[in-house]
């Protein structure tokens, strides 16, 4: 369905076909509900068209109880990666035929509920399972294989953020450079390897070392101010008001993780949204707490600014590095944006 008229025209025929490219909401009653739904039909006047059943529910609309139009989009996802768990090397064309939709669609639906790509979402579920058995196995190479990952996949090596091996090892072979310095928020400790940074934090100089050492017990640590500079000057910039903070990152995460905070990094400068907004946003609207706790696994304060989310009723909840912190934060992102006097 490319336009309002044909979109008119599915719902007023209930045309099953159209089901799953679109939802209508009911502007009078505040539902949306899928095009077959048996429901009397709505004044075309009172209706608004929206892509999926996120953007129905973020502007406000409910799910309709007769077609479960949310049910519908949600099983047709679990089904894909269903499919997707027992065949990883199913192509696009092979789902859409599997599952009676174009390519298109079929990526596109399963995209704004997951957030990845079917090739991303098969890529994630290995990493994590590469992770988990980089853990457990003896060797790498048995990791490699229980997981199902080519060791010239480097893709691996991109979301662990270092070596497979490194990465078992709790650092083994990886360097990290570190310096300590002082902010309008405190002591600051930034921490990088050769990829990117991958700690920003703030506190007492001996806790943020030693929690960083203990995350990578066996990496090489060189305090440093000369190859941190332009990490450290861009990051004091940002906190006198220059609102862009671009920084290369070197962090490992989960697949739901990853999507979080890239989510995060798109709340625009001097605005706040809710765990519950992030959640549907991500596709995912009754994954609060989960996103809750994605925020609290941030690693790397500002470049991803999970100091802007906040809870539904305004209040600013927990912090990593402090409540008073995240409303000094807020307040002067508020003021450099213009949003009060």
């Amino acid at each position: 369905m490319t336009n309002t008229r044909t979109q008119q025209g599915a719902v007023l025929s209930r045309d099953k076909q159209a089901d799953g490219t679109f939802v209508y909401g009911v502007r009078s009653t505040k539902i949306y509900c899928k095009p077959s739904c048996p429901s009397r039909r709505p004044k075309v006047e009172n209706i608004s068209f929206f892509e999926n059943v996120a953007l129905a529910q973020q502007a406000g609309y409910r799910p309709c109880k007769r077609c479960r139009p949310n049910d519908e989009a949600k099983d047709i996802v679990t089904d894909i990666k269903q499919a997707l768990q027992a065949q990883p090397q199913l192509s696009l064309a092979e789902l859409g035929q599997q599952f009676n939709l174009s390519p298109f669609h079929l990526q596109r639906t399963f995209k704004k509920a997951t957030g990845l790509s079917p090739k991303a979402f098969v890529k994630t579920q290995k990493l994590e399972r590469l992770k988990q058995n980089l853990k457990q196995s003896s060797t790498v190479t048995e990791a490699l294989y229980d997981a199902d990952v080519d060791a010239h996949e480097i893709y691996s090596q991109d979301y662990l953020g270092m070596t497979p091996n490194s990465y078992r090892k709790g650092g083994m072979n990886q360097t990290i450079f570190y310096n300590h310095t002082d902010t309008s928020l405190g002591r600051m400790l930034l921490a990088a390897t050769e990829r990117g940074v991958c700690a920003i934090r703030f506190g007492d100089d001996d806790t943020l070392l030693a929690e960083l050492k203990t995350e990578f017990p066996k990496a090489t640590f060189i305090a440093s101010s000369k190859n941190l500079e332009v990490y450290i000057e861009a990051v004091c910039n940002h906190l006198k008001g220059y609102q862009k903070l671009e920084l290369p990152l070197d962090v490992s995460g989960t697949a739901f993780q990853y999507k979080v905070w890239q989510m995060l990094q798109k709340i625009p400068y001097g605005q706040t949204w809710s765990y519950s907004q992030v959640a549907t946003e991500i596709g995912d609207p009754k994954a609060v707490r989960a996103v809750a706790t994605a925020c609290a696994s941030n690693k790397v304060a500002l470049a991803i600014p999970c100091h802007r989310v906040v809870r539904s009723n305004g209040e600013l909840s927990g912090y990593r590095w402090g409540v008073e912190k995240k409303q000094k934060l807020l307040e002067q992102e508020r003021k450099q944006a213009g949003l009060f006097e």
